[in-house]
């Protein structure tokens, strides 16, 4: 049986959040007429609370390097790329170069902030333009990335992933960073078919007192109330802990507004000019709520690229799930 079959049969989806078929990608740029092609490892991780990309670079580097050098080969690449953000650069190119050896692989430190960890964006960066923004699709990667040319890219858990089922010791799990007002955070392998409270119990990170969580990631996560943990995890990358008692919650807001207004490449005005009124409304002394709101909805309903339509998710989700429950 060939990779593609096994990742197929594994049912392995991608782990940078779209969950879309590995197989699937694989086989389309496998397929996709031209003489060039090229793999592009992601290993962004822009998203605060998310910590698995770095457990793999210290503990499963050479496995990752593996999965990157299975996938050019399997989809006929003749050029593979790692990016990664700085500071993981200046930490590990080193032992990078190591394991990668005489691969054509080359390591790329990613620039352009949280946004250059959308597909197209991290495209833009290692063709070296000085100010990535996201691409317009269609056309996609998989026929038009990379100078225009097939292109698979993937995060860096996918390909770790897939290292281990072409050896046959992929478990069905996922890597989960579990952070915030826990007893015991860290970066924890759970079955995909574990529910978020589930997970919680395992890694033993439920807590005694009042308590929610953001599911995804620090930012654009999903805030869920310790009632609505019995959903899968899915793609979820990262699970939060915030103890309800010791949580302001403006501060938290804040917090994800002022993240959004300055990771924002500016591409789009909904994204551009919204992200900074939401900062706006929520440090003055008398924030207008209806404002904000219409906020939300022109940022889902015409932002550019998933950055921007993703911004309204925190605040709707805290203010349902907690402040009206």
């Amino acid at each position: 049986m060939d990779l593609i079959q096994k990742l197929k049969k594994h049912n392995l989806t991608g782990r940078g959040g779209a969950g879309f078929p590995t197989w699937k990608k694989w086989d389309m740029v496998k397929n996709a007429p031209g003489n060039k092609k090229y793999v592009v490892c992601n290993l962004s991780e822009g998203e605060p609370g998310v910590a698995k990309d770095r457990f793999i670079l210290d503990n499963y580097l050479k496995i990752l390097i593996e999965g990157i050098y299975l996938a050019m080969k399997t989809v006929r690449a003749q050029r593979g790329f790692l990016a990664i953000k700085d500071h993981y650069y200046d930490k590990y190119f080193g032992m990078l170069q190591n394991h990668i050896g005489s691969d054509p692989i080359e390591v790329i430190r990613k620039t352009g902030g949280y946004i250059s960890g959308e597909e197209t964006t991290l495209l833009e960066v290692i063709e070296g333009n000085s100010h990535p923004e996201p691409r317009i699709r269609p056309p996609y990667p998989v026929t038009d990335g990379l100078w225009k040319c097939p292109t698979l890219v993937n995060n860096a858990e996918t390909l770790y992933s897939a290292a281990l089922i072409a050896h046959n010791r992929y478990k069905n799990e996922r890597l989960v960073s579990i952070s915030g007002d826990c007893p015991n955070p860290g970066v924890f392998s759970i079955p995909e078919n574990h529910t978020i409270k589930q997970a919680l119990e395992e890694s033993c990170n439920i807590i005694s007192e009042e308590y929610f969580v953001q599911v995804g990631g620090g930012a654009s996560g999903t805030v869920l109330n310790q009632n609505q943990l019995n959903s899968p995890l899915l793609g979820m990358a990262a699970i939060i802990v915030y103890n309800r008692r010791l949580t302001k919650l403006g501060d938290l807001s804040i917090k994800w507004a002022r993240f959004f207004r300055d990771e924002s490449c500016g591409k789009c005005v909904p994204c551009r000019e919204g992200t900074y009124r939401i900062c706006e409304i929520l440090e003055s002394e008398k924030p207008d709520w209806g404002l904000m709101f219409d906020v939300f909805e022109n940022l889902k309903a015409s932002s550019f690229c998933a950055f921007g339509s993703f911004v309204p998710v925190p605040f709707e989700s805290l203010i349902k799930n907690v402040l009206q429950r």
